[in-house]
């Protein structure tokens, strides 16, 4: 649930990973509850997962919460590096790309719009 930051954060993950897709999209009108242009309800498929965006029409004092974060794994290092690094410009780093133990590399991130990423490089 966003703050009518949707339509943005949805372009810019679908920019990093090419398995983010849009399945179908309904943005607020004119005269709607919330800003027209901004995200009703988006249903979203990200490498199989479905997903439900929107923007809340109803201001609220909290957030993203890191205890629910997106997880993906990614095919190589450069696409780790990639994602990371424009996931997290703007936002906050909570674990830098590193090896941990439990993978090749790892990094968690916070992006510009709050939500958390755990992106992860497969041993």
């Amino acid at each position: 649930m966003f703050q009518g930051q949707a339509a943005d954060a949805l372009a810019l993950y679908a920019s990093i990973f090419p398995n983010f897709k849009t399945l179908a999209r309904e943005d607020y009108a004119e005269g709607d509850l919330a800003p027209e242009g901004t995200v009703k309800l988006a249903t979203i498929d990200f490498n199989g997962a479905i997903l439900q965006v929107i923007d809340s029409p109803v201001p609220h004092a909290f957030d993203f919460t890191p205890s629910m974060s997106l997880f993906v794994d990614c095919a190589d290092e450069a696409e780790l590096t990639y994602a990371f690094e424009v996931l997290s410009e703007g936002g906050e780093v909570m674990m830098p790309l590193d090896n941990y133990g439990f993978s090749k590399r790892f990094g968690w991130c916070r992006d510009r719009f709050g939500l958390s990423w755990q992106i992860n490089l497969p041993a």
